[in-house]
């Protein structure tokens, strides 16, 4: 299962770096802008009726479902892209693909307990988590290549067959996987607030959604929006944004490499706390690196950081949350991640107009220390 996802990754993050860069290209600032929150707002609205519906019809019928329905999308994008490659076509694909992805995305979530239960879970969630650094360096060079030759069709094209690939992997996986008992009626708007109600009954999930919505916050604009504008301005190329992202997931790569052989013997504090620290400094430190080679080395020492830092943070907040409502727990904590995407790009973006760029980074370094520090309460907080 794992395998499957991380093929499809590969084509992700090769169509994000291809689709950002087709923004910068037919709109600037502003394209930019918009691709973004066409693409995380609805992947942030979906994502509350996404672990609800995966409570009630369970993860299996959702995640073939929704990878299938994106297969279907990038195909015909494909062809629409190749006809005529505008903004308002990629707005289209970005906000239908992000419904999609919303909807799925708390199943996964929901079926990796299933598979590694117990303490096998930290080791799981890193493994996972490689996966996911692997699928940038793959995928970041390649999508900056194709967009360099202006074949947008061809990186959609290639990601509908790695979407393909991950939906017979799911397939297989999950067969056997029941669909849950028929439960008692209740509004799928009341369900989507089971996550928010099981953060109102626990402290230390409260501490853990702050801590992953603080580092979230502070990363998402950075490197979705704000390295491809300082990296244009800079006269650096689509080339250097490939590379800092490849050198951020090849950091991330090995922590979470170690993780997924030593995590469980690591100290929390270290993988939680530590790292942390770490990740927010180097947010901090991106900002003023004067070069393509410092920003790739800062961005490994951040991703190596990170690698730790996310499966810690998943692993206690699943080991924390009800079995029966953990689609809706999870995708609440995914609203920590991804949903925070639609407002760091609104706010430091509208921010960077007016102080510029660079001023803004470090606003957002400066801010992401809220991370560790909620971190350091949530494992003072009872279990």
């Amino acid at each position: 299962m794992i395998g499957g996802q991380g093929i499809s990754l590969v084509g992700d993050n090769m169509l994000t770096i291809a689709l950002t860069w087709s923004a910068v290209r037919l709109g600037g600032p502003g394209a930019v802008t918009l691709l973004m929150l066409c693409s995380t707002i609805p992947k942030a609205l979906m994502l509350i009726f996404g672990g609800a519906v995966a409570d009630l019809v369970g993860p299996r019928f959702m995640l073939l479902r929704t990878t299938s329905g994106r297969v279907a999308l990038l195909a015909a994008g494909a062809v629409a892209v190749g006809l005529a490659e505008s903004v308002p076509v990629l707005a289209v694909i970005a906000v239908v693909e992000g419904v999609l992805v919303g909807l799925g995305g708390p199943s996964f979530g929901t079926v990796l307990p299933k598979l590694a239960p117990g303490n096998d879970l930290v080791r799981a969630n890193s493994l996972y988590s490689m996966v996911t650094r692997l699928a940038p360096i793959a995928g970041a060079p390649l999508g900056a290549w194709l967009i360099a030759t202006g074949q947008l069709w061809m990186a959609m094209a290639v990601v509908a067959v790695t979407c393909s690939a991950s939906f017979g992997c799911l397939f297989h996986v999950t067969r056997g996987m029941v669909r849950p008992a028929a439960p008692v009626r209740t509004g799928l708007l009341r369900r989507s607030l089971d996550g928010v109600r099981v953060l109102a009954v626990s402290r230390r999930l409260r501490w853990l959604f702050v801590a992953a919505f603080a580092l979230d916050f502070c990363f998402g604009w950075p490197m979705l929006a704000a390295l491809p504008l300082l990296a244009d301005s800079r006269g650096w190329g689509v080339g250097a944004v490939g590379a800092v992202i490849a050198a951020f997931s090849a950091g991330a790569l090995t922590s979470t490499g170690l993780g997924a052989l030593f995590g469980h013997r690591l100290p929390l504090v270290v993988r939680l706390v530590v790292s942390g620290v770490v990740l927010a400094g180097g947010v901090l430190v991106m900002a003023l690196t004067p070069t393509v080679f410092a920003l790739a080395v800062t961005a490994y020492a951040t991703g190596v950081a990170s690698g730790f830092n996310g499966p810690a943070i998943v692993s206690l907040y699943q080991a924390a949350a009800p079995p029966d409502r953990m689609g809706a727990a999870m995708a609440t904590l995914a609203l920590a991640g991804i949903g925070t995407t639609p407002f760091s790009v609104a706010l430091f973006g509208s921010l960077a107009l007016a102080v510029g760029v660079q001023a803004t980074w470090l606003v957002c370094g400066v801010l992401a220390f809220a991370g560790p520090v909620a971190a350091v309460l949530a494992l003072r907080s009872p279990e």
